[in-house]
């Protein structure tokens, strides 16, 4: 490769730093998450260099432009077959790193204005297969518990259910985010975000947890190990999404012929699915089920869990019943100036 201009070197410098430094410690923990940044920009290079021809010499950030990512995301749809979901997804991820990047040179803000007001690609949104009472009944019998791998994958599956978290929650979770004889036993769980929620745990739950460490971490409790681990050359690792989708289709395989609607393909968000249904089901408001999923909307949580309309109204109405409105707004006045919509000083 010939010798790369100052922007080329800039670009390449500021990847590094967000897929490395900035999206594991301050955007996201998942592996999963960094993987699809990772995977995006990749095929983002892949587009100027080998389908527009450029290279290191004659990079620019106005390849960051809106018109070029439109151009990129038409590519994904009719060169590489990309379903609408994938291109909504990959564009997610170019904006996320468009404004890591307008955060870090002021120059580059309009890139990142640009970026917001590109439309995504219409697409039918996938419902969740979800699961019944007795298929969740029927998967918990699955684990055969004469075994220590069985009696752990059972309390994974107990507390995935008994929180509704999402797997890299329940996977990257340590002794010292379980609080097992406060008053009221709770986990911290650190979600997307690195945002952090507390979720009670049940008397069934904490229970199983109280067995389960026993077993599984017989000497002086290290708060910094993960509580559910696998062993690797003698080394206590955090386990991997691959090997508990492996565990999930096995048992998956086994409650299914007690119970038929288990779904053979499981996949763990079907759990945390099943979770939130049922609590809908027992009749918790949608806020409080929204915080428990450690959603940022509540409108999230409808779509997620196609609430009706009838519940939206009542959900709604929770939020902000009429006394609430006569409260007067605290927040600050709209901006005057362009620069106060950036978030700048205004220079008088």
């Amino acid at each position: 490769m010939k010798k790369p201009n100052k922007e080329a070197v800039a670009f390449s410098r500021h990847i590094n730093d967000w897929l490395t430094v900035y999206v594991p410690t301050v955007q996201s923990s998942s592996a999963h998450t960094v993987k699809n940044h990772h995977d995006a920009l990749s095929l983002f290079l892949h587009f100027i260099t080998q389908v527009k021809g450029l290279d290191a010499r004659t990079f620019s950030f106005k390849l960051l432009e809106r018109q070029v990512i439109e151009e990129w995301i038409l590519w994904l749809k009719n060169d590489r077959k990309n379903s609408s979901e994938t291109c909504n997804n990959r564009l997610a991820s170019i904006r996320a790193f468009i404004k890591y990047l307008s955060e870090k040179d002021v120059s580059l803000t309009y890139l990142a204005c640009e970026s917001a007001q590109i439309p995504r690609q219409r697409s039918v949104r996938k419902k969740v297969e979800g699961l019944s009472k007795n298929a969740v009944k029927a998967l918990l019998n699955a684990p055969d518990t004469n075994t220590s791998t069985g009696r752990r994958d059972l309390v994974f599956l107990i507390l995935m259910y008994g929180t509704a978290a999402r797997i890299d929650e329940v996977l990257s979770m340590k002794i010292q985010h379980l609080h097992l004889h406060a008053s009221k036993p709770y986990a911290t769980i650190i979600g997307k975000g690195n945002k952090v929620r507390t979720l009670y745990l049940l008397p069934k739950v904490v229970a199983h947890l109280e067995k389960y460490i026993v077993e599984f971490h017989p000497t002086q409790l290290d708060p910094d190990s993960y509580v559910f681990y696998s062993r690797i050359k003698g080394t206590s690792t955090k386990m991997t999404q691959p090997a508990i989708a492996k565990r999930l289709h096995k048992y998956a395989a086994v409650a299914n012929g007690e119970c038929p609607e288990v779904p053979l393909n499981l996949h763990a968000h079907q759990i945390r699915h099943a979770k939130a249904s049922h609590w809908l089901e027992d009749g918790m408001n949608i806020v409080q089920i929204s915080f428990l999923l450690g959603h940022a909307d509540v409108k999230t949580t409808m779509v997620y869990l196609d609430i009706t309309t009838e519940q939206e109204e009542k959900a709604l109405a929770t939020i902000e019943n009429e006394k609430d409105r006569e409260i007067p707004k605290k927040w600050k006045k709209a901006p005057q100036s362009f620069a106060e919509l950036c978030g700048l000083r205004v220079i008088k």
